[in-house]
């Protein structure tokens, strides 16, 4: 079921690439708030004006998801954003309202299809795995902490979020530098390249921009149903998989926390547990962060079975809080702080260590 709501544009408020938020009031009897929050995607819907009539989409903003909490500008019914030409014959979202033409790079109108038509392995790169969103800026910092300036990508799955617009965190940390580029995959879209598979966005990270790094998640938002396998983070252990059979260096982020209020996700959360313990049948380095006391130690026994199938590497955390406090944007998981939950910014800080310590450099430059 959809939501449907109609209203006028008051005003807007922030934006970054492919995005911008409005301030919109409702139609009579829409609901008991008369004014919502809304984001519009200007690649989509074009970009809305004050005083523009808006079709929108309410479901997430209803139900009162944290991380969707907005209502979805689907039209500009009154002023429709000219036509443009297709770019491609890749096309994601398919078959909703919403589905969207895009330039595949692995499609056979791509200028880089031959490249990848004889791609077979990504030789050696690091492929830093994560269940959530929020551990891309975290593993970035570790990564960037260890070897200033090396080339990571984004590679982007479609458990979360699927326009790759919706992520300021994205932009945030490709304008401070920190991000070379991103890969939209599966039925995510809007990167700085469009991959069918997650193996494709692998090669295209590293044959097409000449990534030193990539790290593999989905976009904002985590879909978890308190069941074991009902979450979408399980694509962090076939990623593992991906990455190990286009001959990658697997490196799998532990999910941790001290904060979490749902006992299954503290300590080592039960996701990373199953994504790499019951998914993941391509061996990995899992990055145990040494962390103090008794936290730290439950964290290593925890992390322990995984030892049986992934080669377990403690590492050293000396440096990685202060280059987390020195990221240009704000962390957040799961609505907590770095100041609220460090050990689950340190984790991921500790992958991005680990991997970067792995990277020797591309075997080209970026075209």
């Amino acid at each position: 079921m959809i939501r449907w709501r109609e209203g006028r544009v008051l005003g807007t408020g922030r934006s970054w690439p492919g995005a911008v938020e409005l301030e919109v009031r409702l139609a009579t009897g829409a609901g008991a708030a008369p004014v919502c929050r809304a984001l519009a995607y200007t690649d989509l819907v074009g970009r809305p004006e004050e005083g523009d009539r808006v079709l929108l989409n309410t479901t997430a903003l209803d139900l009162g998801l944290g991380t969707g909490g907005y209502a979805m500008v689907v039209a500009l019914p009154d002023r429709a954003p000219p036509d443009s030409p297709l770019p491609g014959h890749l096309v994601k979202a398919r078959y909703t309202p919403v589905q969207t033409a895009v330039l595949g790079v692995d499609g056979q109108d791509s200028p880089s299809h031959e490249l990848l038509r004889d791609a077979r392995s990504v030789e050696g790169m690091p492929v830093v795995t994560a269940d959530l969103h929020s551990a891309l800026p975290a593993v970035l910092a570790g990564a960037h902490r260890e070897r200033p300036g090396l080339r990571a990508v984004y590679v982007m799955l479609d458990g979360g979020a699927l326009p790759a617009a919706f992520s300021r965190t994205v932009a945030g940390l490709r304008e401070a530098g920190l991000l070379a580029a991103s890969v939209t995959t599966g039925q995510a879209f809007g990167g700085d390249l469009e991959a069918v598979t997650v193996h494709s966005g692998l090669l295209a990270a590293r044959h097409v921009l000449g990534a030193d790094l990539a790290v593999v998640a989905q976009g904002p938002g985590n879909l978890g149903t308190g069941t074991p396998w009902g979450f979408s983070g399980v694509a962090a252990g076939e990623a593992v998989n991906a990455a190990s059979v286009l001959e990658g260096r697997p490196v799998a982020a532990l999910r941790v926390s001290e904060a979490d209020p749902r006992e299954r996700h503290r300590g080592v959360s039960h996701h990373s547990l199953t994504a790499y313990g019951r998914v993941a049948a391509g061996r990995a380095d899992v990055p145990v962060p040494a962390l103090e006391g008794a936290f730290g130690a439950r964290v290593a026994a925890e992390a322990a079975p995984l030892g049986e199938r992934h080669r377990l590497v403690e590492v050293d955390l000396d440096g990685l809080e202060e280059a987390l406090r020195e990221l240009p944007l704000r962390l957040s998981t799961m609505g907590r702080s770095l100041d609220e939950d460090t050990a689950c910014f340190l984790a991921s800080a500790a992958a991005g260590r680990h991997a970067a310590r792995l990277a020797s450099g591309p075997s080209a430059a970026p075209r």
